[in-house]
């Protein structure tokens, strides 16, 4: 079967049928995307940048009250912006919504200083962690806007980080596995509910597109890392992994992993000088393995509440209907075995979601 890939047109098609006063906008996933073993069917995943939050839901609401679960689309605007800003990733999704093309997405909504705050100091590393990867982007920033500079900032503290956790030899494939497994080590979901090969399934078919997305970063990387230019993605790469590069990794790593990485290392909130505590660091056999740690620490905490947000921003109905196709598709991505264990656990994951599933009528009108 061929996939379904929604193509750049019908992606800013979209667009009309929500307030028009955003800041920047973005697809990504299966559905904008190529990706491993696509079943065809895949939900389109966007990103809404706006400037105020509490205004676009009250214009949402009014154009598209049934995108929203009760009792929150009852609640009004002021509440919804609430849930969406004081918890979790600072997100509010509105999942499982059927375009009036037919189109089935996902979308969320977050305001932009909130985005621009992950992706230059890695709160939550969420968004930033998505933006870590290719998307397909909808709507631009503003040319002078504050949001343009943070998301190439943001790629800045990716290599950064990644050259960190990456040995001396490495291949380009290997480089750009660890960029997105930054996001995705630590998230609760990959220990039950994501498929296991979901960062090979997301870079190998998207080779080029990380390396056009990397190629200019990289050039401010000329005398730390050596990546030859090659279309054989198994060429061997070479860093230095000195600790005077180690330093300069680290000081120019997000805020927020800085002040875990202090922590960490002096056991405990007060510590001496945030550079003298990371210089130590560069030179401890243990740097790579204090910040994986950290980072998986900020992706955890992130990704657990998120999800809890969910269930409320959802409704029970949709969570489950949502989380138990996950787990399916996570279960029928399993290499198959000679009596393969998980085909009664995934007969109930399915009973669960058609017993959930709403009638005929609403899911016209969702």
């Amino acid at each position: 079967m061929m996939e379904k890939i929604v193509r750049m047109p019908q992606l800013r098609q979209l667009l009309g049928e929500f307030p028009g006063n955003m800041k920047f906008c973005f697809a990504y996933g299966s559905g904008a995307f190529k990706q491993t073993n696509n079943d065809g069917n895949n939900m389109l995943d966007l990103i809404f940048v706006v400037r105020n939050a509490n205004k676009w839901h009250a214009e949402n609401l009014t154009r598209n009250p049934k995108h929203y679960a009760k009792p929150l689309r009852f609640l009004g605007p002021k509440v919804i912006t609430n849930v969406q800003e004081r918890s979790g990733a600072k997100i509010f999704y509105n999942t499982l919504v059927t375009t009036s093309e037919g189109q089935l997405i996902k979308y969320g909504v977050i305001s932009e200083v909130s985005l621009v705050e992950d992706l230059l100091d890695w709160n939550d590393l969420y968004l930033a962690g998505r933006l870590h990867k290719p998307v397909k982007i909808l709507m631009e920033p503003d040319e002078n806007s504050q949001l343009r500079t943070a998301l190439v900032q943001n790629l800045h503290s990716a290599v950064h980080a990644a050259l960190l956790l990456l040995p001396e030899h490495f291949t380009e494939i290997d480089f750009f596995k660890r960029i997105t497994s930054l996001s995705y080590h630590g998230d609760f979901r990959m220990i039950f509910g994501e498929n296991k090969d979901k960062i090979s399934n997301i870079v190998l078919p998207q080779l080029h597109h990380f390396k056009q997305l990397y190629e200019p970063i990289l050039k401010h990387f000329d005398n730390y890392v050596d990546i030859p230019k090659s279309d054989h993605m198994a060429v061997m790469c070479h860093q230095d992994t000195s600790p005077a590069t180690r330093i300069h990794h680290l000081n120019h790593l997000p805020r927020t992993p800085q002040v875990k990485l202090v922590r960490a290392w002096s056991h405990g909130p007060r510590s001496k000088d945030t550079e003298d505590c990371l210089r130590a660091i560069a030179h401890d056999p243990e740097c790579c393995d204090i910040l994986e740690q950290c980072l998986k620490e900020i992706v955890w905490r992130s990704s657990v509440m998120q999800s809890l947000k969910g269930i409320v921003t959802a409704g029970l109905v949709k969570s489950v209907k949502y989380s138990g196709a996950k787990i399916i598709k996570m279960l029928q991505s399993t290499p198959k075995l000679p009596k393969p264990v998980p085909t009664e656990i995934n007969k109930i994951v399915e009973t669960v979601v058609k017993k959930t599933e709403p009638k005929e009528a609403e899911k016209r009108v969702e």
